[in-house]
This record gives structure tokens, C-alpha cells and sequence, in this order.
């Protein structure tokens, strides 16, 4: 799935080219709102929340779009037509006399009143790229789940909105801290917090995302899809397995040196 800084690099990329100009292609291409039609109106604004992009008109409505795992917007100019998938994958058109917004296999396509947003986001915690960024409200909410790991609860969207895998073994591994950790045993959960957003933040104004500072391939990692290569840190090969109940299980890359265990008990790896 997309991660926070993805999803708000599309957001930008949609603002800069629709923002403030008249809607002349609107295309819905699912059942329930197929009938919709905001050509006319104007765009004010599109921004993301978390992994959810939210597109506002003028008129007082929103269009919300999920990218989850193979979601994706393209922009072409107007007048051409977008090529990046075929065309049977495309689920919305979105359009003006300079630009034309593709979006092939978007999810959770709604149409509200932009002022029932919160129906849809509402239960989102802090954002990690919001304007709104509230490390202690974020803090708060993960301390609400003591005796959940901390590589879970980092996922948790009503936690702290935007993290993904990546950057959930890539701040843990920065913060020297085991994911299968309880977060009642995590001694400094501001400077995990921290840490994060200092990590996707970096990224979020282009679309490599590197934790260590390299952007060669293959460097740009610590841990994150490295097993059995050796730690940068250390030179022991890193170890992965899945974590989480199923469905909800996600890789999980970590460095057994450098991330110790400091839980009691047996864990499933």
C-alpha cells in the first residue's frame, strides 16, 4: 500500500493541476456514481489525509479516493489520452481546458458534502504531513494500546495517519526498537514519533523514498525488503516475518542486533 508521502506527493500533483480552474470532464466509472456530474464547477483545493485524497469544489462537495494497494492518478494534458494502464482500469476522469486527471483502480470512490468529510476520515489520528500535526494527540492515542506492539500500533491509521511498512521497519529500526515490543515497554514514544515524521517528511516533496540519505538502488533502505543482507549498522543479516492477526498481517524487516528483544515470552516468527 501507498504510503503517506505517495499519497500526498499526488495530492500536490492533482492541486497544481486542477486547483482553480473549471471542470469540463467529470467522469465517474462506478455504478453508484455514474450519474454524478461536477463539470462547471471549480476545484478548490485537493489534499490528502493520511492515505486518503479528498478533492473539494467550489460547489461544497467532495470527491474521496483511496489509492490502496494498486490505486494510482495520472496526469496528462487535455486533449490526449492517458496511457498508463489500459483504459478499462481507469475509474475517473477529472478535467480542465489545460490538464486531465486519470485515476486508474482509485478505491472508495464517494461524493459528500464537503462538510461531512469526517464521516470518511473523522476516525484518522494525527497526520504525519498535516498541517494539523499533533505529536501529542498521536502519543496519546498509542498510549491508549499498551499492550499492542509497537510495529502494529505504528500501522494503525486511528494512531497516527500516513505510515505504511516501509517507514514502520524503517523508524523502528532508527529508534533501536524490536517491533514485537509492547508499547507499554517503549521508554520514549515522542522520539519514536519524531522520528517518523522526520522520515517521511523527507521524502514527501519527491517520489524516491530513501531513510538513509542515498539514493543509489539498492541503499536507500536500512532494513525495509533487505532480508538476509547484512545490517549496515552491525552486519547481521536482517531478519523478516509477519506480523499481525490475519488479514491484517505485514512484512516486517528488522535487525536482531541492533533492535533487541526485551519482551519475555515466546513470539510466532
Amino acid at each position: 500500500m501507498p504510503e503517506g508521502d505517495t499519497v500526498w506527493l499526488t495530492a500536490k500533483r492533482l492541486h497544481d493541476a486542477l486547483a482553480g480552474r473549471i471542470v469540463t470532464t467529470f467522469d465517474l466509472r462506478v455504478p453508484q456514481l455514474a450519474t454524478s456530474d461536477l463539470a462547471g464547477d471549480t476545484v478548490d483545493a485537493v489534499l490528502a489525509r493520511g492515505k486518503h485524497i479528498l478533492m473539494r469544489f467550489a460547489a461544497g462537495l467532495t470527491l474521496h479516493s483511496h489509492l490502496r494497494m494498486d490505486g494510482s492518478w495520472h496526469i496528462v494534458a487535455a486533449g490526449r489520452r492517458p496511457n498508463a494502464q489500459p483504459e478499462h482500469r481507469i475509474r475517473a476522469l477529472i478535467g480542465n481546458d489545460a490538464w486531465l486527471a486519470a485515476g486508474y483502480r482509485v478505491h472508495d470512490l464517494r461524493v459528500v458534502p464537503t462538510a461531512d468529510e469526517d464521516q470518511l476520515v473523522g476516525h484518522l489520528g494525527p497526520d504525519l504531513l498535516g498541517a494539523d500535526w499533533d505529536p501529542d494527540e498521536a502519543v496519546r492515542r498509542l498510549l491508549t494500546q499498551t499492550d499492542r506492539s509497537v510495529g502494529e500500533a505504528l500501522l494503525d491509521q486511528r494512531n497516527l495517519a500516513g505510515i505504511g511498512n516501509l517507514y514502520k521497519c524503517e523508524a523502528l529500526f532508527v529508534a533501536h526498537l524490536d517491533p514485537w515490543t509492547s508499547i507499554s515497554d517503549v521508554t520514549d514514544l515522542d522520539a519514536l514519533v519524531v522520528t517518523s515524521r522526520r522520515l517521511i517528511r523527507a521524502n514527501r516533496d519527491h517520489p524516491e523514498q530513501s531513510t538513509t540519505g542515498l539514493l543509489g538502488r539498492g541503499r536507500e533502505h536500512w532494513v525495509y525488503q533487505r532480508a538476509g543482507l547484512a545490517c549496515r549498522r552491525c552486519r547481521t543479516p536482517i531478519r523478516h516475518a509477519m506480523q499481525g492477526e490475519p488479514p491484517y498481517q505485514r512484512d516486517t524487516f528488522w535487525c536482531p542486533t541492533c533492535q533487541p528483544d526485551r519482551n519475555s515470552g515466546e513470539r510466532k516468527r
